[in-house]
């Protein structure tokens, strides 16, 4: 199973990015996908997550900001980032689960300045 993060970058306050996450390995249509982040000197956190059948759920500092989607033809979920703020600064990773297995990507950073 192999997950593979691109998109991020620096970003002024109030713009916008998109993420991607590539998946191989798996029938990517039966697993739900979900995008988390790491701050430095923070947790790692859950930001949002969607579910095979296409459902998401979001954590609520980034409710109404940011969008997930997938698209099971091309095995890639996205994570759409709008109205960027500076505490949204944190390596972005993606991840899966797979018989009781956790599979994350390397990560991608994203900055956003003031």
């Amino acid at each position: 199973v192999q997950l593979v993060e691109s998109g991020g970058g620096l970003v002024q306050a109030g713009g916008s990015l998109r993420l991607s996450c590539a998946v191989s390995g798996i029938t990517f249509d039966d697993y739900a996908i979900g995008w988390y982040r790491q701050a430095p000197g923070k947790e790692r956190e859950l930001v949002a997550i969607i579910s095979r059948g296409g459902s998401a759920n979001y954590a609520d500092s980034v409710k109404g900001r940011f969008t997930i989607s997938r698209d099971n033809m091309k095995n890639t979920v996205y994570l759409q980032m709008n109205s960027l703020k500076p505490e949204d600064t944190a390596v972005y990773y993606c991840r899966t689960s797979v018989s009781l297995s956790d599979y994350w990507g390397q990560g991608t950073q994203v900055t956003v300045s003031s």
